[in-house]
């Protein structure tokens, strides 16, 4: 192909690109895209922070001892992560909106420019990337829905570290343009003169608060389903409220594969200790000394429910066979496939008098969906890992 055709190409396709200029809404632009990135950061960062605490309490070994109180710990920072999670996707798109034509810009020449240019470039190609990663396989993971291969919370977490840090280096190289923009008034006054004709077009502060009511709309839409007041308007959330004993279910006994096995008169709990091993059946556990909490069922998905557990405390059990204060509790439940048919309890939650092996829920036997014949239960804990059908604890180092 010849100079003069590559050079004839090269201008076609120069003319096929947008320019700046091309996009004539006064709404778009930095003091829009300001005031919309700060509920955004903010959005996000919530996000950031209640999700490590939701990685490291599923961990075995957390990297520093998880506290065991407030009881609803877990659900509030759960909540909390899927509501921020909700509400930046409306704030990512508004944002995304107003700096779309910031993509048709044509980069300066060589030298200190271009590679400010080229690193902010690069900042919101990883940020936008990694936010629509994470906000994306987070919904689907709420509506427990994986069309993937990989593992959703290893890379939830990684991603969530790349959004991080693109963020970081994003905010320090637009902080110049956005305290600029911040320090602007939200609309021309020209706008609003009393003198102009013709129809009115919708402002910048009109469009700003489209935003954030679109922001608290998918927030109560998607999250309010454990409130009784809202739980009708809660239209999107994934658990109605409802389930066997007040408390819905994400995997019932049939699902897990263990219906057939509830019923079985020779069921017996292994506890496992330093000093002896114990088999313990129903009524073993039934006569023993029972003690009574209220404790949310709290899951990653962000729903949750609290409920009256009553059963035998865990440290009772471990105590029975020699366990000290300072050692775990391994957790293992009667189905054979899962990724959480078995927990670790951390010694601090083993020594929680409300960290029980529940043996009833409102005053009733456990239901089949629940966990019978006996389930962990234990305060500030994520509810994949509050085992149900338990079938054998084992004390070990912590």
């Amino acid at each position: 192909m010849s100079g003069r055709t590559l050079t004839g190409v090269a201008a076609r396709l120069e003319a096929r690109i947008p320019h700046t200029e091309s996009f004539t809404s006064e709404l778009r632009g930095p003091r829009t895209a300001a005031r919309v990135g700060v509920w955004l950061g903010v959005a996000l960062s919530v996000a950031f922070v209640t999700g490590l605490y939701s990685h490291a309490s599923q961990l075995a070994t957390p990297p520093v001892a998880l506290p065991t109180a407030p009881a609803r710990l877990y659900q509030v920072t759960q909540g909390l992560h899927v509501a921020a999670g909700t509400a930046a996707v409306p704030l990512l798109l508004v944002k995304l909106w107003s700096v779309f034509p910031r993509l048709f810009v044509r980069p300066p020449r060589p030298g200190r420019e271009l590679a400010l240019h080229l690193l902010e470039r690069i900042s919101i190609a990883l940020l936008v990337g990694a936010a629509i990663f994470q906000l994306v396989t987070g919904l689907a993971n709420s509506a427990q829905w994986y069309p993937w291969s990989f593992g959703f919370v290893g890379a939830h977490y990684a991603l969530a570290w790349v959004a991080a840090g693109s963020l970081v280096v994003h905010i320090a190289v637009k902080l110049p343009i956005i305290r600029r923009a911040l320090s602007e008034p939200v609309d021309d006054v020209a706008a609003a003169s009393p003198g102009s004709t013709g129809p009115v077009a919708p402002t910048r502060r009109t469009l700003l608060r489209a935003t954030w009511l679109s922001a608290a709309v998918a927030v109560v839409a998607t999250t309010a389903a454990e409130l009784p007041g809202l739980r009708r308007v809660a239209v999107l959330a994934v658990r109605s409220g409802e389930g066997p004993q007040g408390i819905p279910v994400n995997r019932s006994a049939v699902g897990a594969g263990v219906a057939d096995q509830l019923d079985d008169p020779a069921w017996r709990l292994r506890v496992i200790g330093p000093a002896s091993t114990l088999e313990l059946s129903l009524d073993d556990l039934r006569a023993m000394d029972q003690r009574t909490a209220v404790l949310p069922i709290a899951c990653v998905e962000g729903w949750s429910a609290s409920g009256q557990w009553s059963g035998v405390p865990v440290r009772d059990l471990a105590a029975l066979v020699g366990a000290g204060s300072g050692e775990a509790v391994v957790v293992r439940s009667m189905q054979s496939r899962g990724a959480w048919r078995e927990s670790r309890l951390p010694a601090n939650f083993v020594q929680h008098p409300d960290s029980l092996l529940a043996l009833t829920l409102a005053g009733q036997p456990l239901d089949p969906d629940h966990g019978y014949p006996c389930r962990l239960i234990a305060p500030a804990r994520p509810g994949v890992l509050q085992t149900k059908w338990v079938h054998e604890l084992e004390v070990v180092p912590a």
